[in-house]
């Protein structure tokens, strides 16, 4: 039967299907988190660009994200919301919501670019791209072409979880490591050797986005457990609710992220601009620059972390629509344990080598100022990972069990709250320090919160656990005559 497809997620060892589902998530993510990232090490190290395409590129990188939270919302969701249909033997509803996600998808995507091909110069102002007119011009160039590649993106971004759902996590990992492949290779050629510039950069990330849209477009087409028709494209408002209400942590995740990285980019600016140092306009670039970069360094652990959770949503959602809850606690106390060991790791490497990280991003060619206060950056901003990567699997997991509204406030707590609010207060008393010092205070206070919700959760699960065992009893006693 159609239904029984994914049975398998109720029944395998859950340390077996964990490193199945979340093994190639992690490696899409940090597939996807490539894009920007090699974008800026071979900006960074071109000449003719330097500090001030790393800037531009600092400035761009919230934009991008904008359309990564619709795409995972809708992606998210919808993986969430097929993985607890099939649990309960619902298929129908798992092909509605692959046919309203692909539909809703295309729709917005069209959408966001319109928005930023008509705002433009607008929008670079708002994220501080007015910083100097070096920056901006090449900000400007780079978000032209990037907004273009906003459906192709988006796209392939949403299904990404979607085949994953499906049961194929290998080929979502496939499907964007060829779009990262194909990006790597066009970056050297379109930055030095046609000195393209950030248009080069930029063609580079479109062309690879195209190849993973495509070969999105054949999976949807050959699905294995899930196989919607041209009936379930047909727009379905409680489908489409609860899609987007089972994602939305995920979207407000990222887009927190962008409304963070705003303040932060503008502080930047602001304090900046009183710093003796990066108060000179040949220097005023490099604390945006290398924010950006540090940014980035985290985007790629906390891809790791991302993709350990994501990757278990299917895993989660099945058993708990079956009711297995006692394989849910086991999956979220070994993945809690994982998540920790990613940031103790990642905590070492930026507390140890932060002047080799900074150097992979063009530092030779740039001035003291810039590795010293680069170095600073690193040890301060990021020296709560493992808090950072616990509290981001209990906003995943949490949704994962169809809990989005203990999700989605943790998430909003987290990176609107905390994020923003330290990122505009702390600079008040602290100068740029104070953006250094928002994200790990942030971080510490969020733990403390999901700290409350990881205990709830364990309760429940096992009440759950024992209701359950408890009715199985009762269903098996003998009756007396």
């Amino acid at each position: 039967m159609e239904q029984t497809a994914n049975q398998f997620l109720g029944q395998a060892p859950v340390g077996r299907l964990m490193k199945k589902y979340a093994v190639p998530c992690i490696i899409s993510l940090l597939v996807g988190a490539l894009y920007n990232i090699v974008d800026q090490i071979f900006i960074a190290n071109a000449s003719y660009l330097g500090s001030y395409g790393n800037a531009a590129n600092t400035v761009v990188f919230p934009l991008t994200v904008i359309a990564l939270a619709i795409a995972v919302m809708i992606g998210d969701g919808c993986c969430a919301f097929v993985s607890l249909s099939l649990g309960r033997e619902e298929p129908d509803k798992a092909k509605r919501s692959v046919g309203n996600s692909v539909v809703l998808t295309i729709v917005l995507s069209l959408l966001l670019c319109a928005v930023y091909l008509v705002f433009s110069d607008s929008i670079i102002a708002l994220f501080g791209g007015t910083v100097n007119p070096e920056t901006f011009r090449h900000a400007k160039a780079y978000f032209f072409y990037i907004s273009l590649g906003i459906p192709f993106y988006m796209f392939g971004q949403a299904m990404n979880p979607v085949i994953r759902a499906d049961g194929d996590p290998k080929f979502a990992m496939l499907s964007m490591f060829t779009g990262a492949v194909l990006n790597i290779l066009l970056d050297p050629l379109f930055i030095f050797v046609f000195r393209w510039g950030m248009m080069g950069a930029a063609a580079a990330t479109v062309i690879g986005q195209i190849a993973t849209a495509a070969l999105a477009v054949w999976y949807l087409c050959h699905m294995k457990a899930v196989k919607p028709g041209k009936a379930d494209l047909k727009p379905d408002g409680s489908t489409i609710r609860k899609t987007l209400s089972l994602g939305m942590t995920s979207f407000l995740s990222q887009i927190a992220l962008v409304a963070a990285m705003a303040a932060i980019n503008n502080m930047i600016r602001k304090y900046g601009a009183m710093d003796a140092v990066f108060g000179q306009e040949q220097y005023a670039q490099i604390p945006m620059a290398v924010v950006g970069i540090v940014m980035k360094f985290f985007q790629i652990v906390i891809s790791i972390a991302v993709g350990m959770a994501a990757g278990c949503i299917p895993i989660v959602g099945f058993n708990m629509g079956a009711g297995l809850c006692r394989r849910v606690k086991e999956l979220f106390t070994k993945l809690l344990l994982s998540e920790a060991a990613v940031g103790a790791v990642a905590l070492l490497v930026v507390e140890i080598f932060p002047r080799q990280l900074i150097d992979i991003f063009g530092a030779a060619n740039e001035s003291s100022y810039y590795t010293d206060f680069a170095v600073r950056a690193f040890r301060i901003y990021l020296c709560m990972m493992i808090f950072a990567c616990v509290n981001k699997s209990c906003f995943i997991f949490l949704q994962a069990m169809g809990k989005a509204v203990q999700s989605t406030a943790l998430s909003m707590i987290r990176e609107i709250v905390f994020g923003v609010g330290f990122a505009v207060v702390l600079p008040v008393f602290f100068g740029l320090d104070g953006v250094l010092f928002s994200m790990p205070v942030s971080d510490i206070l969020t733990f403390v919160i999901a700290f409350l919700l990881i205990i709830g959760t364990y309760r429940e699960l096992d009440r759950n656990t024992n209701d359950l065992t408890l009715g199985i009893l009762k269903n098996h006693t003998p009756q007396k005559a």
